[in-house]
């Protein structure tokens, strides 16, 4: 078995060859290391041997042809890969500070709401040519050749499917789908406008292909959308920092995650359905629930309940709104009163848009605001409460939410930690991901090479970077909750 010390970066050649046994020390800048097809790419000025205290670290052998992989190509160098920015900063910059190739992907996730893109781009200001930096050695085919450390971000965009031309405009207006490629530094041909193809998930890859063919001159190649979402979920818990965080009664806190302990975990994608995704493992998945109340649902009834014109608005309406006007409360029933017997405090939901029933107003006559309000409240419990009940039926303690739904948003987040709580006593947790509304874009545009998401790959990425201690404080967006279990308790149905 071959052991590493302090080379972050694998990539794995044409063909698998035997593996040595004699593996490096971590005493030389630059070293590079060919075994069964295995490049390792050494750090400058590495200071990694803490890393690997007490010798040499084992490393499976390559197992599927998934792995497979040319060394000629570009590819993405995950090493210290880091988000941009302050920690409430939304769909935030990936930083790629050891990027050498000078990537031309670019992938979009096409949803029934929304399209999200997601790019590469080299580091503001730097050309490929710049001889100040420092480079890397790579051995392919028998052949030693240099590359400048370009450095790199990935960038996130979102567009509302509905406005699709906005999103070929830009990316027409970025060139991203000519290619910009360098061919100067690998041996691949420029690519050809005529045959460019382009990775996409997502229902809309099949439904605007023609258009895109139209407008922009390139091929849709369509991947699975829950092979995608998986995949580039597994890549964000595997490799970047400060990904992961629970967000509880307006308290926010990155949490630290032991790749050797992520699997299995619930995946709940809220867009404008909701899937829910049992993840055991790189490939391995069921989707086990969904339901087609999400977000979706919010927007629509939205926009028909208060003439918002976007999903943003309609947000934004719901932190100046107060549910008590039309939710019915247990005190509305009780005289204000607690129904202590089976633990239901006044302030808890009975239900949902209740008041509309007995108040004689139109519509007209309420706040949109509070609408707004208690439309999320009601979609977010009950998300919450069906993602629990399918984490107990597999033994669940974990579940990450993603998708456009969340947008970061206090009061969405809140709820749905506080159902997934109550109902399973704190014995299962809520987490969210910064990057919630991308994972299927990132797995589309990882697919191109399988770029980063080899199980071998990122294991040892994350072997050597580890995730800090959890982060606490930060900016909270929206009013002050208080206490949930007064504000925003459950919704239960009351049988009364």
């Amino acid at each position: 078995m071959a052991g590493l010390t302090g080379h972050p970066v694998l990539e794995i050649g044409d063909k698998f060859e035997e593996l040595q046994n004699n593996i490096i020390n971590n005493n030389k800048n630059k070293e590079v290391i060919e075994k069964a097809g295995l490049v390792v790419k050494g750090e400058e000025n590495s200071n990694n041997n803490n890393n690997n205290q007490g010798g040499e670290r084992d490393m499976a052998p390559p197992t599927s042809s998934s792995l497979h992989r040319s060394g000629s190509r570009p590819q993405l160098d995950l090493s210290k890969a880091a988000i941009q920015g302050n920690s409430e900063e939304r769909d935030p910059t990936i930083l790629l500070p050891n990027q050498s190739d000078d990537i031309s992907h670019f992938a979009l996730d096409i949803g029934g709401s929304l399209i999200k893109l997601v790019y590469f781009s080299r580091h503001e200001g730097q050309s490929i040519d710049d001889k100040r930096k420092k480079t890397v050695k790579e051995i392919s085919n028998g052949s030693r050749r240099s590359y400048p450390i370009l450095g790199g971000r990935l960038h996130f965009v979102k567009f509302e499917t509905s406005k699709l031309n906005e999103c070929l405009d830009f990316i027409s207006s970025k060139q991203l789908h000519n290619g910009r490629i360098d061919s100067h530094y690998w041996n691949s041909e420029a690519p050809n406008k005529e045959n460019a193809v382009i990775k996409a998930t997502g229902g809309g890859a099949y439904k605007f292909a023609d258009l895109f063919k139209e407008r922009l001159g390139v091929s849709i190649d369509k991947e699975d959308e829950m092979d995608c979402l998986v995949a580039g979920a597994n890549f964000l818990l595997k490799a970047i920092r400060h990904e992961a965080f629970t967000h509880m009664e307006g308290h926010k806190e990155f949490v630290q995650i032991d790749h050797n302990d992520l699997f299995p975990y619930l995946l709940v994608n809220v867009g404008s359905g909701v899937s829910m995704i049992k993840v055991d493992g790189d490939g391995k998945f069921q989707r086990v629930s969904g339901t087609n109340v999400g977000g979706g649902t919010y927007w629509g009834l939205g926009r028909l309940l208060t003439k918002c014109n976007s999903f943003d608005e309609l947000l934004e309406l719901s932190q100046r709104g107060d549910n008590r006007t039309i939710d019915m409360l247990v005190g509305d029933i009780y005289g204000g009163m607690d129904y202590s017997k089976i633990g239901l405090s006044a302030s808890t939901i009975a239900s949902s848009f209740g008041k509309a029933i007995s108040d004689k107003k139109e519509l007209e006559d309420h706040r949109p605001e509070d609408i707004s309000l208690s439309l999320l409240r009601m979609i977010s419990y009950n998300i919450g409460q069906i993602s629990y009940l399918n984490a107990l039926r597999f033994g669940l303690k974990r579940i990450f939410f993603g998708g456009f739904f969340i947008r970061g948003h206090a009061y969405t987040m809140d709820t749905i930690s506080f159902a997934v709580h109550f109902w399973s006593q704190g014995q299962a947790q809520a987490m969210f991901l910064r990057h919630e509304g991308f994972l299927g874009a990132l797995g589309a545009f990882m697919s191109y090479e399988k770029l980063g998401l080899d199980d071998l790959m990122v294991h040892q990425l994350v072997e050597r970077f580890p995730m800090g201690a959890p982060y606490t404080g930060g900016k909270i967006h929206g009013p002050p909750l208080g206490n949930l279990n007064e504000k925003a308790s459950i919704v239960r149905l009351c049988h009364i």
